[in-house]
């Protein structure tokens, strides 16, 4: 083989590991050439979605250059949607989901996803997520995950697999070997999981062993420090966790994806070409990137390390040629998949059905509900992870007013709290009086702000609601309380019908 054609075997091989993104509702040149070279698998984001048909008419351009190429999304219902980002997810998310812990629910609701994804051309899901979410002060799992208990995670991590597969769209199990007992985002920081491998086969890996054993054939690792396995990198760069633990221990002989390799946990160490270079050295087969690089440039970057530390020996090119082989068995898989199951058509009316039985109301309801007035409604707003995204629209406001014509309401982020004072009497109190005050927070519990004003404003107003649309607190003040488990828009429609009563 000459030198040339090595070169071109190289490039063909670093391609074929990757899964970019990129701008635009339209395929650019760029990734359809790249796909003629043999790029395998595109992840779609937010910003190339306007619609489920415009989503089809996209993916079919891009199998016009491959039939079986794996167009991947990051859609776990919840409160990480791209589908549904300009809306708010019609589905209740994990926590949700396991607060009902309704496995034949989970399952169905999964399978109501999958079909639209299926509509919409989409082949592989990164989703979902299996974390067990014990820290409480986790600032980047919260209600993506199923709960708490590794039991009620794993039978949900199980019937959500089986739902979406049966619906001809791959599930992913992340973020191996566990995220949920962390307090550092991996977007930003490199967290730590600190606890002994004892009480990680305890925690955190019982969900991935339910995963595999209902079917999944892709595990997306995540960018955390582990020491009990591999106290030097994180689990994406790890050999002892993706080659000893997952493939050796758990017995996995699928798909290993890396969570985004632009995320600071991993690139923060050696840049996101050394990071990609050495997840592939480890033993993981695939690069998600392009989150927030999706440029032609940041692909070019990728490929041009991987062939250079592959033409340098420093990643054996076996290694590389096994990742790609198992790139091509995954997607020659995931694309009889979509072919073994005929389009069927999506009812989003299971979606509110979940939102409906996830929620709690605790306190004294009598003469509070339903609401016998318009009320002012006071949305209390954290910033979100990189996962979530500022832009997907949450809160009870909106549904509320739907069904109680007259009802006001204002958004008050920290930074008013924090820097205004008598903003809380202005905005908040002042518009509500003689009238009915709905207090809506997002993971109080975690935020010193929220927390605090919460308590400001229910000792103003001792007969205020409280609506809770994150994760509950051990003590959440109000007369009557709401607990939604999640943020979605099938969440705020279900607490703004028990606000209004019925119709």
């Amino acid at each position: 083989m000459s030198s040339t054609m090595h070169s071109k075997e190289l490039r063909r091989l670093a391609l074929s590991v990757l899964q970019p993104g990129f701008t635009g509702t339209v395929a650019p040149p760029w990734i359809l050439r790249a796909i003629a070279e043999g790029l395998s698998s595109v992840v779609l984001f937010t910003r190339n979605i306007t619609s489920v048909e415009q989503v089809a008419q996209l993916a079919a351009q891009l199998r016009a250059e491959n039939p079986e190429l794996i167009i991947a999304i990051d859609e776990e219902a919840g409160d990480v949607t791209r589908l549904e980002a300009a809306t708010g997810a019609t589905r209740p998310g994990n926590f949700a989901l396991g607060a009902v812990d309704d496995t034949e629910l989970t399952e169905a609701v999964a399978r109501d996803l999958g079909r639209q994804l299926h509509a919409a051309g989409v082949s592989l899901d990164y989703a979902p997520s299996v974390d067990v979410n014990s820290n409480p002060d986790n600032p980047i799992i919260g209600v993506r995950s199923f709960g708490v208990d590794a039991k009620v995670v794993s039978r949900h991590a199980s019937s959500w697999v089986r739902g979406l597969q049966s619906a001809g769209v791959a599930a992913c199990a992340k973020h191996f070997p566990g995220h949920g007992d962390v307090a550092v985002d991996s977007h930003h920081g490199l967290p730590r999981y600190d606890a002994s491998a004892e009480e990680i086969a305890a925690q955190a890996l019982p969900p991935f062993r339910a995963a595999l054993d209902a079917g999944v054939r892709a595990v997306m690792s995540a960018h955390l420090l582990v020491p009990a396995y591999d106290g030097e990198v994180p689990a994406t760069l790890s050999r002892r966790i993706l080659i000893d633990l997952l493939r050796g221990e758990l017995g996995f002989d699928g798909l290993i994806v890396t969570d985004a390799i632009e995320m600071g946990a991993v690139t923060g160490l050696y840049g996101i070409d050394g990071a990609a270079v050495r997840a592939i050295t480890a033993g993981a087969d695939a690069l998600c990137v392009g989150g927030e690089n999706a440029g032609e440039d940041t692909a070019e970057l990728l490929v041009g390390a991987l062939v250079a530390a592959a033409s340098a020996g420093t990643l054996p090119p076996e290694r590389l040629a096994e990742a790609a082989e198992r790139v091509g068995g995954f997607a020659r898989w995931s694309a009889a998949l979509r072919r073994s199951v005929p389009a069927d058509p999506v009812s989003r009316d299971i979606g509110f059905v979940a939102a409906r039985r996830a929620l709690r109301i605790s306190g004294a309801g009598d003469g509070v509900l339903p609401l016998a007035a318009p009320a002012h409604v006071v949305e209390l707003v954290p910033s979100t992870n990189l996962a979530v995204g500022n832009a997907t629209p949450w809160g009870v406001a909106a549904p509320l007013r739907e069904r109680l014509p007259g009802t006001t309401s204002v958004r008050i982020p920290r930074h008013e709290v924090t820097g205004r004072p008598g903003v809380l009497e202005e905005r908040a109190l002042a518009p509500a009086t003689g009238r009915p005050l709905v207090v809506v927070v997002r993971d109080a519990a975690r935020h010193g702000w929220m927390a605090d004003a919460l308590t400001s404003l229910v000792t103003a107003r001792p007969d205020a609601v409280v609506v809770e649309m994150g994760l509950p607190g051990a003590e959440v003040p109000g007369a009557v309380r709401l607990f939604t488990h999640g943020a979605t828009a099938a969440s705020g429609v279900a607490a703004a019908e028990a606000l209004a009563g019925p119709r």
